[in-house]
C-alpha cells in the first residue's frame, strides 16, 4: 500500500539525480523564482506558475510530478493557489497538485480537490486522490466510497494510502464490498480480485487471550 510520501528534500534529491543537466538547471532556476515570488498566495498569476505548467516539457513526463511538487513547496503555495492551479490545469497538473497536498496542507481545507478528482473517471486523478492526504482527512463515509471508486474504475487498491489501517474492523466497508460483489455476480460480471483483497482486511484484529 502507498505509504508516507518522501520528504521534499528527498524528493528533490531523487529528481535532481534523475534529470539531465539542462532539465536540472531549469528546475534550479524555476524553484528560485518560486521561492522569491512575493506575489505567491495572492490572486495574481505568478511567473513560477508558468514554470509549473511547462514542467512536463522541461523535465519529461516521468519526472514532471516531482518537479511540480518541488515548485509548489518552494512557492509555499496555499490552498487558494493550489485550488487555482488545479482548476486551471490539465490532468497532469491536477495530479501533481493532489500529490503535493500532504506536503503543503496540514488540515482538511483542500478536501474539495480530492472530492472533485474522485468524481472523475480519470484513473490517474483517482489514484492521486486516494494518497496520504485522503487517508489523513477523508471521513469514513467518503473514504469508503473512494475505495469503491477505485474498484469501479480499475485503479489498483495499492494506490490507497493506509488501506490496511483504515479498513481494519470496518464492518460498513465490508457490507458495501459484499453488496458490490453480489451486484457484479448477479449481472454475470467478474468480481475484481482487489475487492477480495480489501475484504480480507476488514475483520477486526483478533483479541489476545488474557494471560493468567
Amino acid at each position: 500500500m502507498t505509504g508516507t510520501p518522501p520528504g521534499i528534500a528527498a524528493l528533490r534529491a531523487i529528481t535532481d539525480a534523475s534529470l539531465g543537466e539542462t532539465a536540472r538547471t531549469w528546475l534550479v532556476k524555476a524553484t528560485a523564482e518560486a521561492a522569491a515570488d512575493d506575489a505567491v498566495n495572492q490572486q495574481a498569476y505568478s511567473t513560477w506558475e508558468l514554470r509549473f505548467a511547462e514542467a512536463g516539457r522541461r523535465c519529461g513526463a516521468e519526472y514532471a510530478d516531482n518537479a511540480r511538487i518541488v515548485l509548489l513547496h518552494a512557492a509555499r503555495a496555499d490552498t487558494a493557489t493550489l485550488t487555482r492551479l488545479y482548476e486551471q490545469g490539465a490532468a497532469a497538473e491536477r495530479r501533481a497538485v493532489l500529490a503535493a497536498l500532504p506536503h503543503l496542507v496540514a488540515g482538511p481545507e483542500a478536501l474539495p480537490l480530492v472530492e472533485d478528482a474522485l468524481r472523475t473517471n480519470d484513473t490517474r486523478l483517482v489514484a492521486a486522490a486516494v494518497g496520504p492526504y485522503a487517508a489523513a482527512h477523508l471521513t469514513a463515509h467518503h473514504w469508503r466510497h473512494a475505495v469503491l471508486k477505485c474498484l469501479f474504475t480499475g485503479v489498483p487498491v495499492s494506490a490507497v494510502a493506509e488501506l490496511a489501517e483504515r479498513a481494519r474492523g470496518d464492518a460498513e466497508l465490508a457490507r458495501m464490498l459484499g453488496d458490490y460483489a453480489n451486484e457484479r455476480t448477479a449481472a454475470g460480471r467478474p468480481v475484481p480480485d482487489d475487492l477480495h483483497r480489501v475484504l480480507a482486511l476488514t475483520p477486526p484484529p483478533p483479541h489476545k487471550a488474557e494471560e493468567s
